[in-house]
């Protein structure tokens, strides 16, 4: 079975292009006109160990939000795509990431159900380019846009850049591991998800 999609949204706003392979890790290539949100979807999908493309250009040029709502938007239904009816997938995961001073837990459920759930603050307003507070809007609506139930907790962390690093590497390393083929089943107990 491949799991390999291509996929683009054109909007008045934004057009989004992503190539995604679940189960090819290959090289990653991401641009869009947030610096730091590139390096963050980069981080994501290394860690995903996927090959990857995302382009996305902004018609509008009025601040990051667009750009990362719609690219969360296509990604998110990438996925649930490419996961159709989840038959054998992992499901679940849950890590825990250090980086330097900052420590990140995510935790998932491909339920179906998509919904996240986000504690952290960090003390600046926007790091290259991206605003925090797009951070977890770009969380939940992925998760909402993949069926994902998603979990990101900080338990500690001062540096901006690092904590959210954290956050994308461990929703990276979590996507990989949840959507590994373990069985010829749904894992769940109704039988469907």
């Amino acid at each position: 079975m491949s799991r390999v999609i291509d996929k683009t949204r054109e909007t008045k706003e934004t057009k989004i292009y992503i190539h995604l392979d679940i189960d090819n890790p290959g090289e990653v290539r991401v641009t869009t006109p947030v610096p730091f949100f590139n390096h963050m979807l980069h981080s994501l999908l290394f860690y995903m160990e996927s090959e990857a493309l995302v382009e996305a250009i902004d018609k509008q040029n009025f601040d990051d939000h667009h750009v990362v709502e719609d690219v969360a938007i296509v990604l998110g239904d990438s996925l649930a795509e490419l996961l159709g009816d989840k038959k054998g997938i992992k499901r679940f995961s849950t890590y825990t990431i250090p980086m330097d001073e900052a420590l990140v837990t995510v935790s998932l459920d491909i339920s179906g159900r998509g919904g996240s759930y986000t504690d952290f603050h960090v003390k600046r307003d926007s790091v290259g380019g991206l605003s925090m507070e797009n951070v977890p809007h770009f969380l939940d609506t992925l998760a909402k846009h993949s069926g994902i139930t998603l979990h990101v907790i900080q338990h500690r962390g001062e540096n901006a850049h690092h904590v959210v690093e954290a956050i994308f590497k461990g929703l990276g390393i979590s996507l990989h591991d949840a959507t590994r083929l373990v069985s010829s089943n749904v894992r769940s107990t109704k039988g469907s998800i």
